[in-house]
């Protein structure tokens, strides 16, 4: 038996063309890079609803019922000096930080039920069509007969807005969740919590910090007008007292300082805890554009 010979191809050459003349597209000049920062195009965004208020503020004229910009501003620098807003912002964080996280271990605990067993689910759909579309600052009447005149009444009305969004998101994202992935952590051997944990929490990740958005900006809106309502929690009030306190004296550019005080939380918290957040996992990762 003879060995095979393939037939050996000759070598050759080819040579390329030149390529043609072309236009080279130069680098974006240095305003159009400036311009792709996102911090400068809000900051433009927020001078000019500035320049707004303060013009609208002159033209009526009226110290009552709308200040300038520059009086809200003194305001809100005297109330800073002082203390006073830095105290209030404290109590109404704290207070904030507690429902929100009571509200958040709710959710993990429900929507873990629910992936997990029939019961959970049924329980999870019936509880959301319940009290979902229920006004968290509408239990505060019953808040404050359960847990009488005190912090307990507006952590309960912070738990009950932070946990239904963020349940409802965390659940949808588990429903998203890959069968191929779901397989894959069934043949690892991972059941219950860990399965939980290593397999729909990491894939479910965007639907999930969506909703612990979306559960901040209705918890903190809820525990400012709780505080409206309210008023003080054992002698102490936040920055909804602060803002009616001064509302019932008239002193308009103390209102609109406190006002502008909660706008900045809320901006700082999307900017620096969330967006930080996404970017260093989500986006990291390849998950979100």
């Amino acid at each position: 038996m003879t060995a095979l010979n393939p037939p050996i191809r000759a070598e050759y050459e080819r040579v390329l063309e030149a390529l043609p003349d072309t236009h080279v597209e130069r680098l974006l000049p240095w305003t159009a890079r400036v311009w792709e920062q996102a911090w400068l195009r809000r900051g433009l965004i927020l001078l000019a609803l500035l320049i707004l208020w303060e013009i609208v503020a002159r033209i009526q004229n009226n110290d009552l019922l709308l200040p300038t910009a520059l009086q809200t501003a003194h305001a809100l620098v005297d109330g800073l000096a002082s203390g006073e807003l830095i105290t209030k912002t404290r109590i109404s964080l704290s207070l904030l930080l507690q429902g929100y996280i009571g509200g958040v271990i709710a959710a993990f605990v429900l929507t873990t039920l629910a992936v997990s067993t029939q019961f959970g689910r049924d329980l999870l759909a019936t509880l959301t069509a319940m009290l979902n579309p229920l006004p968290a600052i509408a239990l505060l009447p019953l808040a404050l007969l359960w847990f009488g005149l005190g912090q307990g009444s507006l952590v309960f009305v912070l738990i009950h807005s932070v946990l239904w969004p963020l349940a409802l998101n965390t659940y949808a994202g588990f429903q998203a969740v890959p069968e191929t992935l779901r397989m894959a952590g069934r043949n690892y051997g991972l059941k219950g919590l860990r399965y939980v944990l290593q397999i729909l929490v990491p894939a479910a990740l965007p639907s999930i910090l969506a909703g612990l958005k979306i559960s901040w900006a209705f918890a903190w809106r809820t525990l400012i007008a709780a505080e409206l309502v309210f008023g003080a929690s054992s002698g102490k009030g936040g920055l909804g007292w602060f803002i009616f306190q001064n509302r019932n004296e008239l002193f308009t550019d103390r209102v609109f300082a406190g006002l502008v005080m909660v706008i900045a939380i809320g901006l700082l918290v999307e900017s620096l805890v969330f967006q930080t957040l996404e970017r260093v996992t989500v986006r990291r990762w390849g998950m979100q554009r």
